[in-house]
Parts: structure tokens; C-alpha cells; sequence
């Protein structure tokens, strides 16, 4: 190779050393961001707002909507759409639904523009003289699941308040007053906590409630439609796809009052003046379990009543959402209330708002014969065992999961068992069953969380305000029941990561935690309902029945080990197409011959054969009497007299 000769060398280098200077990159400086809205005060908005909603529109899921909202003064008015949601504990509001905003005042049009930092907000100059301005647009809501919930279809609707109401910035919401109108398709029946004070071919007028109170206060309407009375105090409105639904035996009906009466029992007060149950029963409309002090929305798959003997874990909907009216609404954690819908909610004790919510679930269940002790027991070994070998665990405390509906707006997630979901949800019920085993061992048995649920959620009996707590609120009340250091006890649980779950209840309750090589009854229609084959403690993985792909792969399983992941598809085991039950028998014979489990997997368009040296035989959590006689948890699951 010839080299460069030195002059030449040296006549390059000049010339290097003689190029302009580089460019120094721009450097910009950010615009401030001005936040506009004014600050909430708590303090009367001057009139009352008059909300119209045209329902009528079921063909296209339309909503058509006119609100008129009393001015003061002249100048600039900001209206908000409700962002952040009760019981959603994220900001979920589809402002993107809304369409063909139009405003006026004195029959005059208004610009109006969208602010630009918080996009949750409109901002219109209201002309001198002025006496109110309104404003009209449509809520297009979403025709099939994939554009988001469907609250309408051709037989039913699922009105949500929120979806459909701007209000004023600068007041708290419970100080704003609105009179709410409800046009609904002829022949419709329709159930809600609001109080109607006309009604005519169609259109009801509601009294006037506050904002807050109408966001808390939906409406379920059906044109096949029943309303049956619980107590005196509490109605179950039903909608269904088809009048068969709506066709409950007397024992059914007898369960859900059980249920009424034993959280009565429970509580020893009522936070509301009349409650009124939502529930649907559709395949069209989008399923939903949610909150309200004076009602829930309950959604759930057809044959709720018609194929009872199969709905065994949807019939823990109604109380869970029913305790809600004490814990969650009524008592609330001091920092997830807001002064209105644009504020930021703060999910530190989602623990103990769900965690105690699911765990007083399960107990009226079993206490109401809704579900029976046999199952809800199943049910809780299933809670136990898949949070105990979570690996997640090892990583992320318990109370971080309650901002998950923020950073994770539960979304499907490829690793569930590594990431944790929104766990609170039952790992807040072991945390709280743990307490009431305590409780129960430091008394003889004669103290237990009943005694917190009348202490902490049963006073003042008919207030359906709300009354805030802090953790210390929590821990007094514990040690008002039985001194203990009940700070360290339920922060070592929740604010640190743990090897394992808090399961210590099963055995103070009179029990093990057991694997056999046959699921429980519950396991087996929750697999139907579901439409899985779930073999998470043996292989790793639970494979959808529908099309053989891999629903969900435990991290550090032998299904892990093995490559696979969720989505892969199982073409066929041991060489014949895929079978659930053919799986099933391969895990038992690998066992006894210690050969390897072969798969065939589909990924994409690419086809491989997957060896599991897995030997363990079939595993199937359940929980085994420990004892001879009832043990604590039995006491726990019985009715109250």
C-alpha cells in the first residue's frame, strides 16, 4: 500500500486546520406554562344549571345534550369536562367523545377555544348583559368495544352524568347546583338514586342535586326493564338484552335481600336515603363494577340469573360495590377527595378503599348465600396462592400498586406476575384478613373487623356526606379495638416489598394452604367463565380455550424457562393437536416417566417444538381444614343473626 507523501500530508492538514469553526447547536428556552383556571372555592355558584339530555338517538349511540349555565358577570368563563373520576382513580374522561360544541348567549354564538395546558377545559368571553350562556354539542359514544365502554345500545343505556355536563371553574362542585333533564326512548323503564320530579311521554325532569352529587347519581334504562325492592330503603333495578334475563327466582331475589340485611348487620348505619342497584345483564353493553354513594353500576355477561349455577364469581359484584356506599364513598382517604373533577386524585390508601372493599365482599357473599363458604373459601385460596408466588413481589411494594390506574391506565400488560397490577385489590383483602385474624387472636376470639366496620364506617347513621381519614385515623381506631402497634404492623405489609404474601390468616383461621392435583369446583367454572385452561403452578401459564394462545406466562416458571410468552400459540402437545384436557394428561404422565413436556408453539409465522422439563405433576391451590372443628375463618364467612 503506498503512503502518503509528506507534502501532500501536510497541505490536508492545512486545510482541516483552516475550515470554519462548527455551528453551535440553537439552544432554546421553554415558554412558561400559564395555568389559567381559577381555583376552585368552596362556596355557592350563584344559580342553577339546567342540563337537557336527548337519549333517543340508540341507532347511532348518540347523546345530544344543551346546558344552560347562569353568568354573574361578563368577562372570561372557563368550563370544565370532568376529568379525573370517582371509583376510576385515574383521569378517564373521553373529552375526545364530545362533538359539535356550539355556544350562545342571548341567542347569539360565542367563540369558545380549548385551553392549551389544561385541554379539559373551554374558555368563552361572555358579552355585558348576559344573563346565562349555553352550550350544546353531542357525545358520540363509542359503537364498539374497541373505540372504548358502549353505554348505548338499541335495548338498553348506561347514562353516566359526567359524560354529558360541563360546569363552572372556580367553584367546588358539591356548591354547584344542577337541575337534570333525561329524554329516553317511548316504553323505556329506568332506575337512578335522583328523584324525579316530573315525568312525561319520555322526558323526566330530575330535582336539582349538586354537580357532584349528579355525577355520583347515573341512570340504567332499558327497554326490557324490572325493579324489585330489597329493603325498605334499597331497590335492584335490572336491564337485559332480552326480557328473559330479567326472569329471578324467589330464591335468587331472597340471596341478594340476605345480602342487604347481613351488610346492614355489618355496618349498623346507612349512608344514603334510598340505594338504588344498576345492574345489566348484556352482551352488547360494556361490562362495569363502579362506586356511588346512593348506587352502583353493575354490568355483567347474560345469564346471570338464567345460568346461576355458572356465574359463581360474578355474584361477588353486587357487594363489593354495595360496601363501596361505606368504604370508598362514604369514608374516603383524605388525599383522593377533590374540590372538582380537575384536580389530581392521590391513590395512597386504595389498600385499604378496595383492599377492606374486596375483603367485605367476599365475607357478605358467604355471609348473604349469595356464593357459599365452599367457594369463597376456593376463591381465597386462589387470591393466596397467586400473590404468595408472584415475583413481582420482590420488587415493588403493595402501595405503590394504587397508582397503577394512573401509570398503567389498565392497559394488558406482557408480564403481570413480574410488573404487579393492581394488586390492592386482593393482596389489600389478605392484608385485611391478616388484621382480622389478629384482632381475633389478641381478643380470644372476641373482637374481630366487624367491630372496626361498625367503629370506623358506621356512625352517624343517615349522612351521605363524606368524611375523609388518614392512615393514623386507621391505626386509632385499631387500637381502640385491640392495642397493638398497628403502624408498624400494616406499613411492614404494605409500604415494602415482601418475599411473600400476608397470608398468615389461613393458619390462625383454621387452615392450610394445600396443592392437589385436581382444581375445586370454583376453579373449574371459573375456567369455563373465563374461557382459559389455567396451569399456573405447575407449567407457568394459562392458554385461552377459544384460539390455544398463551394467556399469560409466569416470569421464572418453567413455561418462562422454556421461551415461551404471551401470545404464542400451542399447536399441539406430544406430537397431537392442542387439547386442554391432552395438557392436562401430559403434566400427569411426565410426572411418573420424567419426560419432557413437548409443545409445538406457533409465534407469528414461525413454528417451533418447545421441551418442559417439568416433573411436578398437575397443581391446583385450594384450602385444607387444619383442625377438626371450625376455625376463625368459618366464624368469619357465617351470617350474622
Amino acid at each position: 500500500m503506498r503512503s502518503t507523501p509528506l507534502y501532500l500530508a501536510a497541505a490536508i492538514a492545512g486545510s482541516l486546520s483552516t475550515a470554519a469553526p462548527a455551528i453551535e447547536p440553537s439552544l432554546p428556552q421553554p415558554l412558561p406554562v400559564e395555568r389559567q383556571l381559577p381555583a376552585a372555592r368552596d362556596i355557592p355558584f350563584p344559580g342553577t344549571i339546567e342540563l337537557n339530555v336527548d337519549a333517543t338517538d340508540v341507532a347511532r349511540s348518540v347523546f345530544r345534550v344543551t346546558e344552560t349555565i347562569p353568568v354573574a358577570n361578563p368577562g372570561r368563563l372557563y368550563l370544565l369536562y370532568p376529568q379525573w373520576l370517582p371509583g376510576n382513580h385515574a383521569p378517564r374522561g373521553p373529552i375526545d367523545d364530545i362533538a359539535n360544541i356550539a355556544i350562545s348567549a342571548g341567542g347569539q354564538p360565542l367563540a369558545w377555544k380549548r385551553d392549551p395546558v389544561d385541554v379539559y377545559a373551554i374558555a368563552v368571553d361572555v358579552p355585558a348583559g348576559a344573563a346565562s350562556v349555553t352550550i350544546s354539542f353531542d357525545y358520540v359514544s363509542p359503537t364498539s368495544a374497541a373505540q372504548g365502554r358502549v353505554v348505548m345500545t338499541g335495548d338498553m343505556l348506561n347514562l353516566q352524568w359526567n359524560l354529558v355536563a360541563f360546569y363552572p371553574a372556580g367553584w367546588f362542585t358539591r356548591r354547584i347546583m344542577v337541575a337534570p333533564t333525561a329524554t329516553l326512548p317511548a316504553g323505556w323503564g329506568y332506575g337512578t338514586a335522583l328523584e324525579p320530579e316530573t315525568a312525561r311521554a319520555g322526558t323526566v325532569r330530575f330535582r336539582p342535586v349538586s354537580f357532584e352529587t349528579l355525577v355520583d347519581s347515573p341512570m340504567l334504562a332499558g327497554r326490557h326493564f324490572r325493579q324489585v325492592r330489597l329493603s325498605p330503603k334499597v331497590r335492584l333495578n335490572i336491564a337485559a338484552d332480552h326480557a328473559d334475563e330479567l326472569k329471578a327466582t324467589e330464591p335468587q331475589l331472597l340471596a341478594h335481600r340476605s345480602m342487604v340485611e347481613q351488610a346492614l348487620k355489618l355496618f349498623g348505619a346507612e349512608h344514603y336515603d334510598h340505594y338504588d342497584f344498576l345492574l345489566f345483564i348484556s352482551d352488547e353493553l360494556g361490562g362495569i363494577g363502579l362506586e356511588h354513594q346512593r348506587s352502583s353500576e353493575n354490568g355483567v355477561a347474560t345469564g346471570y340469573f338464567t345460568r346461576w349455577d355458572e356465574q359463581t364469581q360474578r355474584r361477588n359484584l353486587l357487594p363489593h360495590e354495595y360496601v363501596h356506599s361505606w368504604n370508598g364513598k362514604y369514608r374516603r382517604g383524605a388525599d383522593l377527595y377533590t374540590p372538582d373533577f380537575s384536580v389530581p386524585m392521590r391513590n395512597s390508601l386504595l389498600w385499604v378503599y378496595e383492599g377492606q372493599t374486596q375483603f367485605w365482599g367476599y365475607v357478605l357473599q358467604a355471609r348473604s348465600g349469595l356464593v357459599s363458604a365452599e367457594d369463597t373459601l376456593a376463591f381465597l385460596a386462589m387470591a393466596a396462592a397467586q400473590l404468595d408466588t408472584r415475583p413481582g413481589r420482590q420488587w415493588r411494594p403493595l402501595i405503590d400498586t394504587t397508582n397503577d390506574p394512573i401509570i398503567a391506565a389498565r392497559r394488558p400488560q406482557p408480564w403481570t406476575s413480574l410488573q404487579r397490577s393492581e394488586d390492592y385489590y386482593n393482596e389489600g383483602m389478605l392484608v385485611w384478613l391478616n388484621v382480622d385474624m389478629q384482632l381475633r387472636e389478641l381478643t380470644g376470639g372476641r373482637r374481630s373487623l366487624d367491630d372496626f366496620a361498625r367503629a370506623f364506617f358506621g356512625m352517624r347513621d343517615g349522612d351521605w356526606g363524606t368524611l375523609t381519614y388518614t392512615l393514623d385515623d386507621v391505626v386509632a381506631t385499631l387500637n381502640a379495638i385491640a392495642p397493638y402497634d398497628w403502624a408498624a404492623y400494616l406499613r411492614s405489609r404494605v409500604e415494602q416489598p415482601r418475599p411473600h404474601a400476608p397470608i398468615d390468616w389461613i393458619g390462625k383461621g383454621g387452615y392450610r394452604l394445600v396443592y392437589s392435583d385436581t382444581p375445586t369446583n370454583f376453579w373449574r367454572i371459573e375456567e369455563r367463565r373465563r374461557k382459559i385452561a389455567d396451569f399456573s403452578y405447575s407449567l407457568g401459564l394459562s392458554v385461552d380455550t377459544a384460539d390455544r394462545s398463551i394467556d399469560q406466562v409466569i416470569w421464572d416458571s418453567p413455561a418462562f424457562a422454556a421461551g415461551l410468552t404471551n401470545s404464542d400459540t400451542i399447536v399441539a402437545v406430544a406430537g397431537e393437536s392442542y387439547d386442554s384436557s391432552r395438557l392436562v394428561e401430559q403434566i400427569d404422565d411426565a410426572k411418573a416417566s420424567r419426560r419432557p413436556i413437548e409443545l409445538l408453539v406457533r409465534r407469528g409465522s414461525q413454528y417451533r417444538t418447545v421441551m418442559i422439563p417439568y416433573f411436578g405433576g398437575n397443581r391446583y391451590p385450594r384450602l385444607e381444614r387444619a383442625g377438626n372443628g371450625p376455625g376463625w375463618l368459618d366464624v368469619l364467612l357465617r351470617p350474622r343473626p
